[in-house]
Order: C-alpha cells, then sequence, then structure tokens
C-alpha cells in the first residue's frame, strides 16, 4: 500500500520509498513509545496536499476511527505537516484538525533521503483537551519490550534516527551491562538542566539513574517499571522496560517524561475544588439557618394562613440549598438532577405534609447532569410543583 501511494502521487525514487518503509516498520513501536497517533505523509505534486502512507494507531486510545492511509491532508487543516514538507523545519504542538473533524496538537519532523532532500514527515497526534492523562498503554508495550532493544539500536545506527531524536520524551537505552548506549537530545538536555557536564552516553545506569532504583534490580524483575520522582524542582515520570531478545536479557530502555507542569495543574485543580466546596458548604449552611430562623418565626404565629406561607418561604430556601449541598459534596459544578429530586422530595414529605395526609411522591426517568445555575432554578420550580 506504502509503495503503490508513493507511485501514485510523487516522484519519489525507489531508494527514497524504501527509506519510508524502513521507518514505517517500526510505526507502531513509536506509537507506544510516544503514547500518540504517529503517521507518514508524503507531498502530492499540489504543494498544498499531502497524502498519508503509513500508520499506527493506539489500540484503545486512538483518536481515529478508521483507518486514513491513502486520505489527503491539507494545508489549511494540517498547517504543521505542510510546513515541514515545504520546509524541512521540525514543527512542535501546532494545532490541526483531522480527516475526522477532531482538533489535534501535531509534532511533525522531516524525513530525508541520502541527498538531504525531504521525502516525508513523521507526524505524531495528541488530543489537544489530553493536558493531564498521558499514560502509555502498558500491556502493549509490556508485549512488544522484546523487539524494542534490537530495533531501537538499529535505529540509532541508521539515518532513521530521526524517529527517536525528536521524541517529545527523554529517552535512554542501555545495555546488557548498564552503559548507556544511546540518548535523544531530549534526554541530553533534561540532564544538563539537573546539572550533568558530560555527555551521558557511556555512563553506567546507577550514575544516571534518578531515584533509589538500582539496574540489578530492574533486570531481576523484567517487567515495566512506572516511577514519579522529584529531583531539581523538576516531578518527572519514569518508566524502565527490560528488554531481551531470545530469551536473554540485553538492557533496558529508560524512558522520562516531564510532568511537572501538569502536577502543577493537578495541585492548582485539586486547590480549585476543595475551594469550591468550602464556599458551597457555607452557603448550603448559611441557607439553612435562614430556613430555621423563619421556623423559628413561624411558631410564634397563630394564623394558619400566614404560617403557610412561611413553610412556603422555608421549602424555597431548602429548595436552593439542597443544590448546594450537593455541589458540597462533588466539589464539581455539574449536578446529578436525580440527585436533586430526590432530596426535595423528601424535604417536602417531611416539612410540608400533614401527618395523617399518606401521600407518596414517585420519580420516574433517566438522570443526567446539569451545572448549578440550571439546577438552582430547576429545584425552585419542582418545588412549587410540589
Amino acid at each position: 500500500m506504502l509503495k503503490e501511494l508513493c507511485h501514485r502521487y510523487s516522484k519519489l525514487t525507489e531508494c527514497d520509498i524504501e527509506k519510508l518503509e524502513s521507518i514505517s516498520n517500526v510505526l507502531s513501536l513509536i506509537s507506544e513509545l510516544v503514547n500518540a497517533d504517529v503517521f507518514i505523509d508524503i507531498l502530492t505534486k499540489d504543494k498544498n496536499v499531502a497524502v498519508v502512507i503509513s500508520e499506527a494507531r493506539r489500540n484503545l486510545y486512538s483518536l481515529y476511527k478508521d483507518s486514513v492511509v491513502g486520505v489527503f491532508a491539507l494545508r489549511q487543516n494540517e498547517p504543521a505537516t505542510l510546513r515541514t514538507l515545504n520546509t524541512g523545519i521540525n514543527t512542535r504542538d501546532l494545532k490541526a484538525i483531522t480527516q475526522e473533524n477532531k482538533t489535534v496538537k501535531q509534532n511533525v519532523v522531516p524525513i530525508k533521503n541520502d541527498e538531504n532532500r525531504i521525502i516525508g514527515v513523521l507526524i505524531m497526534e495528541n488530543d489537544i483537551t489530553d493536558k493531564v492523562n498521558h499514560d502509555i498503554n502498558l500491556e502493549i508495550l509490556t508485549e512488544t519490550s522484546e523487539q524494542l532493544n534490537e530495533t531501537l539500536l538499529s535505529i540509532k545506527n541508521t539515518e532513521n534516527k530521526v524517529a527517536l531524536d525528536n521524541l517529545n520524551d527523554a529517552l535512554i537505552i542501555f545495555n546488557e551491562k548498564g552503559s548507556a548506549v544511546y540518548a535523544n537530545p531530549i534526554a541530553e538536555q533534561l540532564y544538563k538542566r539537573l546539572g550533568y557536564m558530560d555527555d551521558i552516553c557511556g555512563m553506567n545506569f546507577n550514575n544516571i539513574v534518578l531515584n533509589d532504583t538500582n539496574f540489578k534490580e530492574v533486570i531481576s524483575n523484567q517487567s515495566l517499571h512506572i516511577f514519579e520522582y522529584e529531583v531539581g524542582g523538576f516531578t518527572l515520570q519514569i518508566k524502565y522496560a527490560v528488554t531481551k531478545k531470545n530469551d536473554k536479557v540485553t538492557g533496558i530502555i529508560m524512558l522520562i517524561k516531564d510532568i511537572t507542569e501538569v502536577k502543577e495543574k493537578e495541585k492548582q485543580l485539586i486547590l480549585k475544588a476543595v475551594a469550591i466546596q468550602e464556599i458551597h458548604h457555607r452557603v448550603k449552611n448559611n441557607l439553612q439557618t435562614v430556613a430555621s430562623i423563619l421556623r423559628l418565626q413561624s411558631r410564634m404565629i397563630d394564623n394558619i394562613e400566614v404560617r403557610e406561607l412561611f413553610n412556603e418561604s422555608i421549602n424555597r430556601v431548602l429548595s436552593i440549598a439542597v443544590t448546594h449541598e450537593i455541589l458540597a459534596q462533588n466539589g464539581v459544578d455539574d449536578v446529578d438532577i436525580q440527585t436533586i429530586l430526590n432530596k426535595l422530595r423528601e424535604n417536602i414529605l417531611r416539612n410540608s405534609l400533614y401527618p395523617d395526609k399518606i401521600i407518596e411522591i414517585a420519580i420516574i426517568g433517566d438522570s443526567f447532569k446539569i451545572n448549578s445555575d440550571k439546577a438552582t432554578s430547576i429545584a425552585l420550580v419542582v418545588n412549587e410543583l410540589l
């Protein structure tokens, strides 16, 4: 399919096509490492149009329902792809619209032939709304770990090194003796920011490792390890995968993701959620205090009609308090409509009916989420109806 598309839409030579095929063969491994949908595109005879010639989609978390191999990419939808194809310059985190009309961010790197001419691009796509959770599909990575070492070591010694050099995460490969045999540019930059002055390639695992894990422990366990570690002002997610060939351990792959910004956002979200819960809790308490004062006042009134008016006002105040009570428990702005209605029913049955009246209130229907403003309005309306 790849060769057929290249012949149909481009004037690439057989050597160029073979180079693209060699990268295509490891596309699925790259996809698992970067936890992204990965594609190879080539430029068509129209400089504003590219075509997808190969893809590797995440099995469980792909942004695509169907294959897009053979589908065109237009400049107005994927500016990063066409920019890199035309200029040969790397493009990072640029918005794009997919063939299935989803908004993504693209990282694009050029693929060049032996004459340093651009023959295609490698595209890595992530959901633009995915700001916190970037976990790799661990099961698949574990299953393919036996193949990774041989594949990655072969890539690093060829012109296809571009695939690893442009990963967004730090990647270090160790041999069976624990010596670093490869580190991509992101890894080199990270360690320089951590104060390392020497080239990390050639260093021993125990000098590079950032937590209290040692090489023998990782090798003996032979499963995927995941750690979060704070060092030098960074919060890092570190993964170790033992690689094997013919049941013999051949080394370790170390993948490091800088999640400092993500963790800071998580802290801010937690603080915000706690503050929102506290606000709703206080509003609920104040409203219940108002209702209690009105109830005390109503007991001093002999006129039955006036007392009933007081009870109606009490129920209205409590109907608003119901929304804030639920919001105080959840810490989010959306509430479950059925929960609201059940609380209102309990209040009405408890506060508004005479003891000798046997009345049941049934709530029938599916539940759904509504925001706090709508919840308050609905609570008041339902209170009046009841």
